[in-house]
């Protein structure tokens, strides 16, 4: 059985819960990423936030990203998986919640990130197939009438 630490990229970066959103932009453009999990002080995992939700839910609001800690985008209880955890196990949680990217925990802590890519690039062709289906699925547009 194929674990979710064999696969994973250990250099993840966390941005601070303190930090700016105008920071966490700064990290996503020299990391070349468009997500980034969020650590709090104690370094567990409060969140993760993305580079649409820095227009979304600021510029577009008419926020200043110089002003808006990552700690305020930091919604709901975020999803993660255990660095132990079957990759399998990984697939499911990315195709139930649909999202492209996992935060892998250990001892409470951020170890690394599991993405579709690094499945895709390690895994079996069919299952590979059908998590870029599900997740990739979208809810049909409703006719505006």
């Amino acid at each position: 059985m194929s674990v979710v630490r064999e696969f994973m990229t250990t250099n993840a970066q966390c941005v601070k819960e303190g930090q700016s959103l105008q920071e966490a932009a700064v990290m996503m453009r020299d990391l070349d990423c468009g997500s980034l999990p969020i650590c709090g002080n104690d370094g567990k995992l409060k969140g993760v936030i993305t580079d649409r939700d820095i227009v979304v839910k600021c510029v577009a609001e008419g926020g200043m990203p110089a002003d808006v800690k990552a700690s305020e985008l930091a919604e709901g209880t975020p999803i993660w998986i255990d660095a132990d955890a079957s990759v399998d196990a990984a697939i499911d949680l990315m195709e139930k919640h649909q999202v492209r990217r996992l935060p892998v925990i250990t001892d409470h802590k951020l170890v690394g990130i599991i993405s579709q890519g690094d499945i895709a690039r390690n895994y079996t062709e069919q299952r590979v197939g059908e998590l870029v289906e599900h997740v990739s699925a979208r809810t049909p547009m409703t006719p505006m009438g």
